[in-house]
C-alpha cells in the first residue's frame, strides 16, 4: 500500500528526536468518537504530553465524528505519533475515498459544520493524506499536528 499527499505532516524524525506512535482500530459508530478521544488522552499521558490533551481530544472528536457521520465505513483507525520534541501527530484514517471533506462556512443559527475550522485554528498544521492501492484511491487519513509551544505556532 502506498500513500500519496496533498499536504502531510513532518514526519521524519532524527536519532535524537525518537516517536512513539499508538494505534487504535474501531468501529464507526455514534460512541467511538467519545472512545478516541479516551484513546488520545490516555496517549499523550503515556508519552507524557499533557499540555495538548485537550487541544487533542477536540480535535480528534470532530474529525471521528466526521468519519461516522459521513464515510460509509465499517472501520476507523486512529494513530497517535508522539515525538519527543513536543510535537504530536493524530491521523485518523478511513477507507472510503468517495466522501471527500472540506471546511465550510455555517450558518449562524447551524449548530454543526465547524469541526475543520476548529481542527484548523487549534493545531499547527493539519491536512489530508490520500491513500492508494498502487493506481486505486483506496482511502483517506485527515491528521493534524500539535505542538507543546502552543497553537499556530506555524505563524510566528
Amino acid at each position: 500500500m502506498r500513500t500519496a499527499t496533498l499536504d502531510s505532516p513532518l514526519t521524519t524524525t532524527s536519532s535524537s528526536e525518537p516517536a512513539v506512535t499508538y494505534r487504535l482500530a474501531a468501529p464507526a459508530t455514534p460512541t467511538t468518537p467519545r472512545v478516541a478521544r479516551d484513546f488520545v488522552t490516555s496517549a499523550l499521558i503515556a508519552s507524557e504530553q499533557r499540555p495538548l490533551i485537550e487541544d487533542a481530544r477536540l480535535c480528534v472528536s470532530d474529525i471521528v465524528t466526521n468519519v461516522v457521520l459521513h464515510a460509509r465505513v465499517a472501520t476507523l483507525t486512529v494513530e497517535v505519533t508522539a515525538h519527543d520534541d513536543g510535537r504530536v501527530v493524530v491521523t485518523v484514517r478511513d477507507d472510503d475515498p468517495r466522501r471527500l471533506l472540506w471546511r465550510r462556512r455555517p450558518r449562524a443559527d447551524e449548530e454543526g459544520g465547524r469541526g475543520l475550522l476548529l481542527v484548523h485554528r487549534l493545531s499547527h498544521g493539519c491536512g489530508v493524506t490520500w491513500v492508494w492501492d498502487g493506481l486505486r484511491l483506496t482511502g483517506k487519513e485527515v491528521w493534524f499536528e500539535l505542538r507543546d509551544n502552543g497553537p499556530h505556532a506555524r505563524d510566528q
